[in-house]
């Protein structure tokens, strides 16, 4: 699947997109959840 383009519009639904219930894991969904994580966290200045 790397070999797809990815729309706008594709990825900023994939980051809202948890995929509950189904093996495997969206990566655009983890990269913003990780950077969402650094982004609150109160330690990083």
């Amino acid at each position: 699947m790397a070999d797809k383009k990815i729309t706008p519009a594709n990825n900023a639904a994939n980051m809202q997109n948890a995929n509950k219930g189904f093996p495997g894991v969206n990566r655009q969904y983890a990269q913003n959840q990780g950077n969402r994580g650094a982004q609150m966290n109160p330690n990083k200045k």
